[in-house]
């Protein structure tokens, strides 16, 4: 837990609001880390106890904000599948703390301008 201000902040938070996960998003993506292996949209909602959709959704925008791998395998009958799986733990602290230091940059700009 972080305090700052009067106000306790969980990590879970800062991380959410790093990426602006929803609460969907911010689970499918702690399940990845867990685990550490490739999964289907389908194998995931079973894993995680969700609907095949609603866990496809949050796998769509995790990609779209760079946090996950998703890549294509096709199938020896034709068609394919995507699998997804997390990207490297490094790369994702690496980002986080490039976005608190930009934004305690910003704090200390406001605070000088004061």
């Amino acid at each position: 837990m972080i305090t700052f201000a009067c106000q306790d902040i969980e990590f879970s938070d800062l991380l959410r609001c790093s990426f602006a996960l929803n609460k969907t998003e911010y689970n499918v993506m702690m399940f990845l880390l867990k685990i550490d292996k490739e999964f289907t949209a389908t194998d995931l909602g079973k894993a995680m106890k969700h609907d095949r959709t609603t866990v496809q959704k949050a796998l769509k925008k995790l990609a779209e904000k760079d946090l996950i791998f998703r890549h294509q395998i096709n199938l020896d009958k034709g068609g394919y599948t995507f699998v997804y799986s997390i990207k490297n733990k490094g790369d994702i602290k690496a980002r986080m703390t490039n976005l608190v230091e930009k934004w305690y940059d910003e704090v200390k700009l406001e605070i000088s301008k004061w």
